[in-house]
């Protein structure tokens, strides 16, 4: 089997994802996903990878891997080239699956579980659907549908503890103090700004009690000294994790944080290759393994890094508010890793736009997700997507 082609496809009022289509000499096509930055991505692919790739074998999945991740310089962060790189690697394993006839999770070592747990990431059905993360404000009363998740917790964080329980799911995120690290640049909290990013968890807490798991995401916007001020009045609401609580770019710092703030620490999206999650687990810097498939080097390297994750005993939760076609990869590889513990999911997306650019969703019923079922990643473009009139096809193939 040969690659003859690598398209992307892209639509404009989507324009953080990029899709890439890596076609093959026996008609299989491969399907993969990335997010963010998705015009420079493309244009990297056309440039750098296509030229190599065509003609290539896509069955040799880790050389590929390797070829991409670890090329003359070699890269750490999780910029164009690693983002290009995930979306060819998730890709080869469709590729690979469709061949063999078997989902990605059987090819990656079978099931672990029949299914796993998810928890609500709290965004509306807008959120990171297109440019920047949505901020609620004020006079925001943007209503597309019953799942406003992020208005909710903004508005009444206790009812919308009671919606998710509700449809059986006991685990949600939310990121309240975002507002006032844009304010302060993250090195300063005023008292009264605490106590107003602290009122949601009172209201879950005083609604659910402790019926509902909560994750808190800080997205990596505070330094060490404020993230331990805001940790100190946290902890009483006895929050699942903090995600990503400083800017993740000192292991030692986040180990700081790991020792001295009295809440689990969760890291995380933002790095890729093994190499960044080697630095941040030698430090004893986090609780939870979070890694995004799309941006730390595709399914290959996670893999590697939840076995590397578990050598060190701890589980992980991969990441989605994205696209998808990595939340169907990333299923994948929370159904088959063992210390697997949590799958982000959110609902304003799987029970709406994500309808629309796949042919099959998973089944997701009372807080669970169950494993999709057909060959390869179980799912492709949709002709909504492949036939829409504002649809961006581009193609390399052989010259």
């Amino acid at each position: 089997m040969k690659i003859t082609a690598i398209e992307t496809v892209q639509l404009p009022h989507l324009n953080n994802i990029l899709w890439v289509q890596v076609h093959t000499d026996e008609g299989i096509i491969g399907l993969g996903e990335t997010f963010r930055g998705a015009n420079a991505v493309a244009a990297y692919i056309h440039s750098d990878i296509a030229p190599q790739l065509v003609g290539q074998n896509p069955l040799e999945i880790d050389r590929i891997s390797k070829l991409l991740l670890e090329p003359y310089v070699g890269f750490r962060s999780s910029g164009v080239e690693i983002r290009a790189a995930s979306a060819i690697d998730i890709a080869l394993w469709d590729i690979f699956g469709q061949l063999t006839n078997q989902p990605i999770h059987q090819l990656l070592g079978g099931l672990s579980r029949p299914s796993i747990r998810t928890y609500n990431t709290c965004a509306g059905y807008t959120y990171n659907k297109s440019g920047a993360r949505r901020y609620i404000g004020d006079q925001d009363d943007a209503k597309e549908g019953p799942y406003e998740d992020q208005l909710a917790f903004h508005r009444d964080a206790g009812a919308l503890a009671q919606s998710l329980l509700s449809e059986g799911i006991t685990a949600m995120k939310i990121w309240p103090f975002d507002p006032f690290a844009m304010s302060s640049g993250g090195n300063y909290i005023h008292a009264t700004d605490l106590d107003k990013a602290l009122v949601p968890f009172r209201q879950i807490r005083d609604a659910v009690g402790d019926q509902m798991e909560i994750m808190v995401e800080f997205h990596s916007m505070w330094d060490l000294t404020s993230a331990l001020t805001i940790a100190r009045e946290l902890k009483a609401f006895r929050p699942f994790w903090s995600e990503d609580p400083i800017k993740m770019m000192n292991p030692q710092a986040l180990a700081v944080y790991a020792r001295q703030s009295g809440i689990p620490v969760c890291a995380s999206e933002t790095m890729a290759t093994r190499a960044q999650f080697l630095d941040v687990l030698r430090a004893d810097a986090s609780d939870y393994v979070m890694l995004d498939i799309s941006w730390c080097g595709g399914l290959s390297e996670a893999k590697k890094i939840a076995t590397m994750a578990e050598a060190f005993q701890r589980p992980i939760a991969p990441h989605d508010c994205t696209g998808p076609v990595v939340f169907a990869a990333s299923i994948h590889l929370s159904l088959n890793a063992p210390n697997a513990i949590f799958q982000e999911s959110v609902r304003a997306y799987y029970t709406s736009w994500y309808r629309d650019l796949v042919t099959v969703m998973p089944r997701i019923e009372k807080g669970v997700i169950y494993p999709f079922e057909g060959a390869g990643l179980g799912l492709k473009l949709s002709d909504f997507v492949l036939e829409n009139p504002d649809v961006v096809r581009r193609k390399t193939g052989a010259v």
